[in-house]
């Protein structure tokens, strides 16, 4: 199971023995601790034990909702993470993780107004979290407001300038706009940032056939399906469509 990079981030860094000023017992820290490294392995439902576990010690323990409310995100339990993160706001209202992950969870909901307001509310709390713009901008997309996307995917990027997701992702918003050249420009830093990311490979390699740049094209798609040859089949498609298109003009 694939976890996202922010949650493999707060399992690790956002774990301490003092949290605000609350002081945490150990034996409740003890399975955060053991939860996040079971979470970091992909064990779901042995991070899900401790980390309920940790709240049946420490029931004001914020930190521990969050948590567990990440984990039930990536089980698709929506509703019991929704409640999670809740409580942890209600324990702590400028805990803005907590926020950040219930917006998360409201967009994965398709509640793109509420999961916009909670990114809001996490931005107003600690302005300098580039995630919690990026993932904002996403919900904007869903919204069809590029313009605002675009706007958020950049402020991701001055905060974090090897943000490598940013750019692909302004890259793909640009390309709604029907912007190729910022869009091939936003794929390239991506790659130049991360030159194992498969989809920027993929997504230039699109935006190079259109334009007619064949050779160029096939390049950047064998790049990509050897870094990840799961998607072949989805930019083969897009790639014959894109050619057949071409004939009949």
């Amino acid at each position: 199971m694939k976890l996202s990079s922010w949650s493999i981030f707060l399992a690790l860094f956002l774990i301490p023995s003092v949290y605000q000023g609350q002081t945490v017992s150990s034996s409740a820290k003890d399975y955060l601790d053991r939860g996040a490294a079971q979470f970091q392995r992909g064990d779901l439902e042995g991070a899900l034990a401790d980390f309920t576990r940790a709240i049946e010690i420490n029931p004001r323990f914020a930190e521990a909702y969050t948590m567990r409310g990440i984990v039930r995100i990536e089980k698709d339990e929506l509703d019991g993470a929704i409640a999670d993160f809740t409580k942890a706001i209600e324990i702590d209202p400028r805990f803005h993780e907590a926020y950040h992950e219930r917006g998360n969870a409201y967009a994965r909901k398709g509640d793109f107004d509420r999961a916009i307001a909670d990114f809001n509310k996490a931005i107003e709390i600690d302005p300098t979290c580039a995630e919690a713009y990026f993932c904002r901008a996403h919900c904007h997309v869903e919204s069809r407001d590029l313009d605002r996307a675009i706007a958020d995917y950049t402020k991701a990027i001055e905060i974090s300038p090897r943000f490598a997701e940013a750019y692909s992702y302004r890259g793909l918003a640009y390309l709604g706009k029907l912007d190729l050249d910022r869009s091939i420009a936003d794929f390239t830093k991506a790659i130049e940032i991360n030159p194992r990311f498969a989809r920027a490979y993929g997504d230039r390699g699109l935006l190079l056939l259109v334009q007619g740049y064949d050779a160029e094209a096939q390049r950047d798609f064998e790049m990509c399906f050897s870094i990840d040859r799961s998607l072949k089949a989805h930019y083969q498609q897009k790639a014959n469509m894109i050619k057949q298109s071409r004939k009949s003009r």
